[in-house]
Formats: C-alpha cells, sequence, structure tokens
C-alpha cells in the first residue's frame, strides 16, 4: 500500500453506466479525474445480469453523453451489446479507470475526500459516488427458508433456464427482473410461477411503434394524477384486466408509482402474454417456505424443485461512505445528479426515472460536471 495519497481532482467510484458518463463530461470539461472499479473490467454489474436481458427503454433514449448506440444495435440493445458500448466509450474518452480498487472508507477531511481502497490511497477535492443502485441483493426472509431442499437463489445470480428445463420453478416478485426471468424459464422449457405479493400496475413496452420511454418523456412535465387519468383507457384497452390473471391493480397509475413509491412498473416484454395463454401461473404472496416447495399467503401450497427471487437491491452507499447524513437509513443518496449537503460531493445514477434510468444517468452527469467546474472557478476566483 502506498504511503502517501494519489491526489487527482475528482474521484468517481464505480465504472458502470453513470461513473463513466460523468468520466467523460469531466474529459470533455477538462476536469482530471479518476474511476475506482473494484473488478476488472467496466459495466460489472451489467455483465452479472442473466442472458436474455434486453434494454426495456430504446436505445435512442438510453445512450450516455456524446456517443451514440451504433445503428447496427436493434432498438433494444441486448446485455452483451451494452457491455460492448461501455467498453468502446470508456476507451474512446481515454478514461483513467482504476481496476480492481475496491473501496473500504470515504470521508470528508477538511477541504479534500479521503478514499481508501484495499491497496491504496487517494485524496481528491470532489468526489462522486457511482455505484448504482444494484450494489447489494435484497433477500428477504422466510419462515422454513433454511429447511426447504429445493434450489434458492437470488435474481442476480441467475443466468438462464437451461438447468431447469422440465421443473417447477417460482420466480418471487413481479419486477421487470421478474417479468423477464418468468419468460425465459418459459422459453427454456420450464414450468413457470410468479408470486406476486402486492398490486401491480403493467405498461406495454411500445404504443403504437412508440417506445413508452418516448410517451413518458412528453409527459414527464404534467401531473402525475393527469399523465394517469390520460393514458388509463389505452391501458386498459391494451392490457386488459389483471384481475382476470390473478393480479391486482393498483389504485394509482404508473406516473404515480413512479414518483411516489420510486418504482418502475412491470414494462412487458411477453410476460402478460404467457401469463394469459396459462404459461405463466400467478400466485398469491409468498408466506413461508416448506420441505420441498412454498406456502402462500391464501394457505394454499404448491411444490418446486427451485425458487427465484427477483426482490431488487439496494444502494448500500453508507457501507463505505463515513458521512451518514447524506444517505436514509438503508443507504440510499438523498440526492443525486447535483452537489449533496456536503460540498464537493456528488451522487449519480439514484433516482428512479419515469423517462428512463440510462437517460436520467446521462443528464445527471452533464449537471454534476457543470457543478465541479463552477466550483473550480469560484475556487479559482476566491483565490486571487
Amino acid at each position: 500500500m502506498s504511503n502517501s495519497p494519489i491526489e487527482i481532482n475528482t474521484i468517481i467510484i464505480g465504472a458502470g453506466p453513470a461513473g463513466l458518463a460523468v468520466g467523460a463530461c469531466l474529459k470533455r470539461a477538462g476536469v482530471p479525474a479518476i474511476l475506482l472499479e473494484q473488478s476488472d473490467q467496466v459495466g460489472s454489474v451489467w455483465r452479472r445480469h442473466y442472458d436474455r436481458l434486453h434494454l426495456h427503454t430504446d436505445k435512442r433514449n438510453s445512450e450516455l453523453p456524446f456517443v451514440p448506440f451504433p445503428k447496427k444495435y436493434p432498438r433494444y440493445p441486448s446485455r452483451d451489446q451494452l457491455v460492448a458500448y461501455l467498453e468502446s466509450y470508456a476507451g474512446k474518452f481515454a478514461l483513467d479507470v482504476r481496476f480492481n480498487q475496491q473501496v473500504i472508507s470515504a470521508q470528508k477531511e477538511k477541504d479534500s475526500w479521503s478514499v481508501q481502497t484495499r491497496t491504496a490511497q487517494y485524496r481528491a477535492a470532489h468526489l462522486v459516488i457511482a455505484t448504482g443502485n444494484a450494489r447489494e441483493p435484497v433477500i428477504p426472509k422466510w419462515s422454513g427458508m433454511d429447511d426447504y431442499k429445493g434450489m434458492l437463489l437470488h435474481s442476480s445470480e441467475y443466468k438462464n433456464g437451461a438447468q431447469f428445463k422440465g421443473q417447477n420453478v417460482l420466480v418471487v416478485g413481479f419486477g421487470n427482473s421478474g417479468g423477464e426471468i418468468a419468460i425465459d424459464l418459459v422459453e427454456h422449457g420450464a414450468r413457470a410461477g410468479m408470486a406476486v405479493r402486492s398490486a401491480v400496475n403493467v405498461i406495454p413496452k411500445e404504443l403504437a411503434g412508440i417506445p413508452i420511454l418516448s410517451i413518458g418523456i412528453l409527459q414527464n412535465a404534467m401531473p402525475a394524477w393527469m399523465a394517469d387519468a390520460m393514458n388509463a383507457p389505452i391501458l386498459r384497452a391494451v392490457i386488459g384486466d389483471l384481475a382476470r390473471y390473478g393480479l391486482r391493480k393498483l389504485p394509482y397509475g404508473p406516473a404515480t408509482q413512479i414518483r411516489n413509491d420510486k418504482h418502475i412498473p412491470l414494462i412487458d416484454v411477453g410476460t402478460l402474454q404467457l401469463i394469459k395463454g396459462g404459461r405463466i401461473k400467478v400466485y398469491p404472496g409468498l408466506a413461508e417456505f416448506t420441505e420441498n416447495g412454498v406456502k402462500f399467503t391464501d394457505g394454499t401450497e404448491a411444490k418446486f424443485t427451485a425458487v427465484i427471487l427477483a426482490t431488487g437491491y439496494r444502494p448500500k452507499v453508507d457501507a463505505f461512505l463515513k458521512e451518514s447524513s447524506v444517505c436514509d437509513q438503508d443507504g440510499t443518496p438523498l440526492s443525486t445528479g447535483r452537489e449533496a449537503s456536503i460540498p464537493g460531493l456528488f451522487f449519480c445514477g439514484y433516482y428512479v426515472s419515469p423517462t428512463g434510468m440510462l437517460r436520467e444517468i446521462a443528464l445527471e452527469a452533464k449537471h454534476i460536471s457543470a457543478a465541479i467546474v463552477q466550483r473550480e472557478i469560484s475556487q479559482s476566483t476566491r483565490g486571487k
């Protein structure tokens, strides 16, 4: 470990889409920055996602600053295409990414930020945390989990359904990962079920050939209730009556769900069709595990050889950031895309946006870069 800290203007923690976007914006602005990445590659979280994954948002509205996706890519790029885009993006801007640098602490010391990794110490005037919302899997606890004899895994560990052919598999959760994993299981010959505890909203990926994200962008300036009221008749016609298929609809619409609950509704890429066709069975919420399956909240039981927990993630920034005032009790940043309550600290990529996470990351990265440049100008002016 180095005895003296490595000094730089700005430290960016994380080399996923958010970290790379901030790095590119700062590079364009002439601000020296380094990116600290705990793995040995950029986009490490995306590389770990399941094989079938495609963006649920169209490429035109998902590109990072200054660089469009390749024309040959489809409207909704695959996981591997996004990873290739991120690799090319880092190379295009010659970003200074320091790999295998797991951050164990980051804290403010007088007028600078001190960041300690397992092998080195860094010091900077500005700190940007861009480690993403998927840093730590959320794994709820249920009675009987330890006695369950089947395979139990979180969606972060799922790759594809090849090993589950001919088996009864339960997906717990009705988010976008759970919905696509259920499709993947069916495509690999498994008998898939989904345990859905709460009321839900479902929106199509496209309406009349227009990406749903583009519609969301047009309506983003509206109050959520107004957007929901405008969309309700169309969604009823396209999605149908969810209650017919064992799903309860939320009493408010998708726009309100995103803005108030900070939760993205299911963007349907084929899950609903398989439910309607009886190829994915909808169950009530999971109440407890049994030796060979689960018991649901309505008292019924079913046997499953595997259970996949599509139960989400948490940012858990407080695992290394020592400034507790800027995060909530779950380690989620209280601000994103602008300077935090502690001078020189920024978060990027933590806003659950109705107009798409990657689009929001691109906007936040530009705002953060501009704010850092302005801080540099202000400090330079005060020093004269």
